[in-house]
């Protein structure tokens, strides 16, 4: 499974904690920056995670900013995007189950990082249940 991962500055010690994770567990990791602390503005790092989503470059994306809001806000501008902020496995397992999400949306200065990769493994490891489902993910998709 490839899994792009993007941050600001605010989410770049989780990103590169979660992308050591994830390379242990065997994952391709696309990793799309931020590269260090020093400040960044997430949006410009929100598009290039959807748009490697969107056009089939990765499984699912991963965004980190401080409080998870942003990035969230930012990436689901993207056309075909659907960002979830996530702080608990289980409204990650939802919103795979219930919305398709594509992205998982993580706040680095609100979760320790036990918490995040519990997140992360629950939102890959869910699989979305379809039917009924399937027609609200088909109509929010419809929405301009």
């Amino acid at each position: 499974m490839k899994i792009a991962i993007a941050s600001d500055h605010a989410g770049y010690e989780m990103k590169e904690q979660l992308k050591n994770y994830l390379l242990e567990k065997k994952f391709d990791i696309i990793d799309l920056g931020t590269n260090s602390n020093a400040s960044v503005d997430y949006p410009d790092y929100a598009k290039k995670l959807g748009e490697k989503v969107t056009k089939g470059e990765a499984d699912f994306g991963i965004g980190i900013c401080g409080t998870g809001i942003g990035m969230s806000i930012a990436v689901n501008k993207v056309k075909g995007v659907r960002g979830a902020l996530c702080l608990y496995p289980s409204m990650a397992e939802y919103a795979r189950k219930h919305n398709d999400a594509n992205v998982l949306v993580l706040a680095g200065r609100l979760m320790g990082i036990d918490l995040a990769i519990w997140t992360v493994v629950k939102f890959l490891s869910t699989e979305f249940e379809g039917g009924r489902h399937k027609r609200r993910v088909d109509k929010i998709d419809e929405i301009k």
